[in-house]
Order: C-alpha cells, then structure tokens, then sequence
C-alpha cells in the first residue's frame, strides 16, 4: 500500500502510465483546494520541497514554508540550483527541488502538471478579477465619502481602526495595478489582522490599507518594488484613524509631489516635518504659532498645509480632490483672516513652520526641565517674559517670528550647514528663485541671465546643497538658511558680471 509522502515506485523502478494516472489525479484534488494545497501535493509527490516565487511578492506558496528562500533564490539565480526544476506559473516562476531518489521523469511530470493546474486557476482568478476590483474601488470611494463604519462591516466587522494610504502615478500604472493585485493578493475576510484595498481612481493607483493600529511594513515593501519596477512615484500617509481617510488620502498626494526616481516613494511625515522646527524654542515657537493660527479652523489650516506641501495651487487641488477655482478662493479668505500677504516667500515659509508647531501644552511641558535654570540665567525674568509674551499674542503676525527665535547657536549651525559655501552668484541666484516661488522665467528676468543660464546655476545649487530643490518645503526651509546667513542684501544689482550677452545688465 502506498502511503502519504511516498511515491509507489523505488529510486530507479519504472515510472508508467499509472504513476502518472495516480500524480495527476492527486494534484488535481490538491488544485480544487487552494493553490497552497497544490504547492504542498507537488512537495510530497517529489518528496523535496515546493515553492511558488514571484519576482514582486516573493514566496507565494512554500511547501514547506522554510523553503521560501531557497525557492526565491533559486528562481532568480537558476545556474545556482542545478538540482531543481523551474518553471512559468502564472505570472510567477514554479521551482521543485525533488529528493535524489525521485526519477526525473516523475519530477518533470509533476512539475509540468502543477504548472498547467496553476495557469487555470490563475486564469479562473482573471475572470473574476474585474469584479473584485470594482468592489475595491467602490470601498475605497466610501472611504473618502467618510462612511468608514459601512466599509468596516463590508470587510467583515474585523475592529479595523485606522488605514495608511498609497497613491502611485506613472505611464506603467494599468500594469502595476495588475502586479500589485497578484502579490498583494486581496482579499476580503472577516477577523483578519489587515485587509489591503486596490483601486485606480483618476488615474492613479490608491492603496489603502485597513488594519488595527500597527502595521508590519509588508505592504510598504510591495509598493516600493512596484515603484522600482514599473517607474511610478507614490506618497504614503498614515497610520491615521480610518475616520482621517481623507486627509490621509490628500497628505499622500502631498507627498508624491516630493518623489523622484532616486526616492520613488515618500512618506507624508518626511516632508511635513521641516528639519528647523525642532531647533527652534519650544515655547515661544509654539506659542506664536498658537496665536498667529487661531483666525483658522482645522479644515483651513489642513488645505493650507497641503498648498505649501505641494507649492501650487493646481497640485493642492489635485490633491485635495478639489478645483483649482475653489482652492484659490479658499487662500485667499485664508489670507484675509490671517491678514498676511500668501504670495510672499517669507511668509510663506513662516506659515509652514506656524502649521507644524508643537501644542503649546506639549512645548510648556517640554520647557519645564531647562525653566529654572533659564530662570538663573536671565535673573528672574523669565515669568516675566512669559506674562509679556500672552498680552503680546494677540499682536502675533507671520511676517516675524518671535524676538531671538532664530538667533540661537543651533538655528545658525543648522543654517550654515545648509547653505555655506555657496558662491556669491549661486547663493544670490537661488534667494531670487526662491523669492518668484520657484519661477524660473521671472527669477532670470530679475537677474538679467537667460533661462538657460539660470537652469544651469539652480542645478549646480541642487548639487552643492544635495537637496531636491523640487520639494516645496525644502525650498522654504533653504530660503530661511539664506535670510539667517546673510551678511549682504543677496539682490540681483550684486550679481557678478562677466560681460557679455548672458550676463548683460538692464
């Protein structure tokens, strides 16, 4: 009698029409099973190991599972497993390392049989891909339409609590939706830890993420080969409550503003928290920040967040799911609340800072360990800084930071870390720029360069600095370094001339 992990017949004995009788009717019932069933029957009929690997995902299938490696190894690096047996499944690669003993022409019938069994089903999946892909997309669009209790029973009542969003962009994007889709491998069960939602909204590819607070990182790591793979650029927002799923939905697309084929994928905190915010005093940072804010409700102060993140109105709108019309309109009352003129470059990098502020209870309690020797050195007149401090904050404006703010020791290190040793036509090239908002055709009529000219010097800026001078708060952080570093006015009339066409004067 044959039993479970033998094969009926001896190292060297016939193989005939039977055994292979008896094989494919053994995968066929595996196959009706699962594709992990089928992967675990070719293992035992091969007495070795069996492993689906895909060149996104991973191990698909292992049998057994500390297999995995070996199996991902072997199907990238053949020539390295000589002893195995490889080849295409459905879209991934079918790697059987079969025990000395088992005859090759055993192991090549299996192997040609698990490979055929797994084309079906993957063909049977394509089927019904289409609908389950338009399922996703209607989750995820009642996720942004803030009804997340109905996604939650749809999903099973799984006590999903919060959601990190993926928003990719890029030529390949129909492709990626499809590679992403099989390594992924979506699924909707109730009282799982994580459930993965795959749509193409607008043209873009969302990954949203459903889980319960923690996440493992896997599905950041899938996305990021996707990227690599197929080109694209993403931002990623969250962990946020699923209540959030919009602004978690607008901070990722904030964030792939900043993405670039050496950093394909951004996460939203990587740009949303300026390097100089937390050099500066806790206290009176926050405290002004308080106070210049307080005209603006949060929905305003989050548009005006994503605006300064994105540096556009039109990319605010795109990200925010709105019209560039009612974007602007909605600056401009924000302006007018907080009575500061938006289109200055200053005021805006103030702005940026003011809305990544601390809580001024949080930077109070931050305070409290330096507060009394603080108090020593400034003679006792620290309570009495405070007091003046709350009666001035009312008085609070944009244009100007608190008093001595940026006059620390670790603001000007950071400062002249940032941008020293830029050359006198470089750094006055670059304060111009920063001052039309990253206008190249104003910023050269000013300096009386031509374009090309100009484009060649802020290059030459982004490489002495080893910034990406296309992020939005990048800019804003190097404008401020240039306003603590100068020693001169940085205006145009300064530029060095050569003479000639280029660099004739008006």
């Amino acid at each position: 009698m044959m039993g479970t992990g033998t094969t009926g017949h001896g190292p060297n004995g016939p193989w005939d029409a039977r055994d292979g009788r008896d094989t494919t009717g053994r995968l066929l019932r595996a196959a009706t099973g699962s594709g992990a069933r089928l992967i675990a029957e070719a293992a035992t009929l091969v007495q070795g190991w069996a492993v689906l690997a895909d060149p996104i995902a991973g191990a698909v299938y292992s049998a057994p599972a500390a297999a995995a490696a070996d199996g991902v190894h072997a199907a990238a690096a053949p020539h390295d497993h000589p002893y195995s047996v490889q080849l295409p499944a459905a879209g991934a690669v079918l790697v059987l390392a079969p025990a000395p003993a088992t005859p090759a022409e055993h192991t090549g019938h299996v192997a040609a049989t698990t490979a055929a069994l797994l084309e079906v089903r993957g063909q049977r999946a394509a089927e019904l891909r289409g609908e389950q892909m338009r399922l996703h997309t209607t989750l995820l669009r009642l996720l942004l339409a803030g009804h997340a209790d109905a996604v939650v029973d749809a999903l099973g009542g799984g006590a999903y609590t919060h959601v990190t969003v993926y928003r990719l962009t890029g030529e390949d994007t129909p492709a990626a939706h499809q590679v992403l889709w099989r390594a992924v491998r979506p699924t909707l069960t109730p009282h799982a830890d994580a459930c993965t939602l795959l749509g193409r909204l607008d043209g873009e590819l969302v990954v949203a993420e459903v889980h319960r607070g923690s996440d493992d990182g896997r599905i950041l790591r899938l996305v990021s080969r996707v990227c690599e793979r197929h080109g694209l650029l993403a931002g990623m927002a969250g962990p946020l409550p699923l209540a959030e799923m919009s602004t978690a939905y607008c901070d990722a697309a904030a964030a792939r503003h900043s993405a670039t084929p050496a950093h394909r994928i951004v996460p939203a905190d990587a740009i949303g928290a300026p390097r100089l915010a937390p050099l500066l005093p806790a206290a009176p940072y926050a405290r002004w920040a308080a106070a210049v804010l307080r005209p603006l409700d949060p929905a305003q102060q989050h548009l005006l967040l994503v605006w300064l993140r994105t540096g556009s109105k039109p990319s605010a709108a795109e990200a925010l799911g709105l019209s560039a019309g009612t974007v602007r309109a909605r600056i401009r009352e924000a302006a007018r609340l907080l009575d500061a003129d938006l289109e200055d470059a200053t005021v805006r990098a103030h702005l940026l800072l003011a809305l990544r502020a601390p809580a001024p209870a949080d930077s109070d309690a931050a305070a409290d360990s330096d507060s009394d020797s603080a108090a020593d050195a400034a003679s006792g007149s620290g309570s009495g800084s405070d007091e003046a401090a709350l009666r001035n904050a009312g008085e609070a404006r944009l244009e100007a930071l608190p008093g001595g703010i940026l006059d620390t020791g670790a603001v000007r290190a950071w400062a002249g870390g940032l941008v020293d040793g830029l050359e006198p036509r470089l750094r006055i090239a670059l304060t111009c720029w920063l001052r039309h908002h990253a206008r190249t055709a104003p910023a050269a009529t000013e300096l009386h360069v031509h374009r090309t000219t100009l484009t060649t010097w802020l290059h030459q800026c982004a490489d002495h600095l080893a910034q990406n001078l296309a992020d939005a708060t990048v800019r804003a952080e190097i404008h401020l370094a240039l306003r603590i570093t100068r020693c001169g006015r940085d205006a145009p009339a300064d530029l060095p001339r050569r003479g000639g066409r280029t660099y004739r004067r008006a």
